[in-house]
């Protein structure tokens, strides 16, 4: 009898200990999903309106004029880095960004967190948000930063993944429109490998209402989730979308012509593709079919006498060092826009 009247009393202690359990972790998700309300991320150019995204644009420009505007909005908070894959304008220009806003930066590679031992995303997002006021991420999956930003009560800002480079794309903007090019008459070309920085730049041309020319071989073209949504865009915005396999006739005419790597982080070194992709090489031989005063942008690291010559990448019409530098206001204006009260 004895027994039997402890062993009601452990099961009933057990039932109501798991409630209590339950009971906090409600309490926990309803205080991420009402901090939730209050925040914005910055995972893609897709969530972003052509106001928002010309917004940024003179935002940037008017950090780059006048560097000690905003010195103080994040005084007391604290963000995070957390990258999976090796970065340098990235790392850079968040680090500097945080600091001369008045912040605090913390780098973690992920290899060396317990997300590498198995801690779900979803927890790691919420410890994060207890502990932080904004994180960035560099990864492999977009489906990891839409994770934590779906359970983190803070901002999450995309730094890169294999489908997107919203913050390169943002930056190039702001490059664009600092040298006068960003309208109606730019005839913009991109050549080479249909990768991350390509899809960014997809949706902020079109969502801007900018002809965009791609120029690629057949096998390693945009995919066609990109490419439908930026032609839907293009079509409401007044602007169209040519992909050319010819480098000739991709770059006749053009006023800025862009390349990036052909192999990038995470993928396995392709002779056949390189190959492949051999005769959209950025050359001055190639150059000479463009505009007189063609512009050349690369997102660097380039690999020289690969998807560019140096001669080009050094030259009178590279505006790469210009476009590289421009990081650093682009973050700034990304987080002044984030983590100040006024939102378009």
């Amino acid at each position: 009898m004895y027994k039997r009247w402890i062993f009601i009393l452990f099961f009933v202690l057990s039932k109501i200990k798991g409630m209590v359990i339950n009971m906090k972790n409600s309490s926990m998700k309803n205080l991420n999903k009402n901090k939730n309300k209050n925040k914005k991320d910055f995972l893609t150019l897709k969530d972003y309106s052509r106001d928002e995204i010309e917004y940024l644009i003179k935002l940037a420009s008017k950090i780059k004029n006048d560097k000690k505007l905003y010195s103080s909005l994040l005084k007391g908070k604290s963000i995070a880095l957390l990258f999976d894959k090796p970065s340098t304008r990235t790392r850079l220009s968040f680090e500097a960004a945080i600091e001369q806003l008045g912040g605090n930066c913390i780098y973690l590679d992920a290899s060396n967190l317990q997300i590498k031992r198995g801690e779900t995303l979803q927890d790691s997002a919420r410890v994060f948000s207890g502990y932080l006021d904004g994180l960035v991420i560099r990864t492999f999956k977009q489906e990891t930063v839409e994770i934590f930003a779906e359970n983190s009560a803070i901002p999450v800002i995309n730094g890169l993944t294999d489908m997107y480079h919203p913050c390169q794309a943002l930056s190039d903007l702001f490059t664009l429109c600092e040298i006068r090019l960003l309208d109606k008459s730019l005839k913009f070309t991109y050549l080479g490998d249909c990768n991350n920085v390509l899809n960014s730049l997809l949706i902020g041309l079109s969502k801007l209402g900018i002809d965009i020319t791609v120029g690629c071989s057949e096998k390693y073209a945009p995919s066609k989730e990109i490419m439908e949504y930026a032609l839907q865009q293009a079509e409401i915005n007044g602007s169209r979308i040519n992909i050319f396999h010819d480098p000739v006739q991709a770059v006749t005419g053009s006023n800025v012509i862009y390349t990036d790597v052909w192999i990038s982080m995470g993928d396995e070194d392709s002779e056949e593709k390189i190959k492949e992709l051999m005769k959209f090489q950025v050359s001055s031989k190639l150059l000479s079919k463009a505009d007189k005063n063609v512009r050349v942008m690369h997102c660097l690291p380039a690999h020289r006498e690969q998807e560019i010559t140096s001669d080009v990448l050094d030259g009178k019409n590279s505006i790469v060092w210009q476009q590289a530098e421009n990081r650093l206001y682009a973050q700034k204006a990304l987080l002044v826009y984030l983590f100040s009260k006024r939102q378009l």
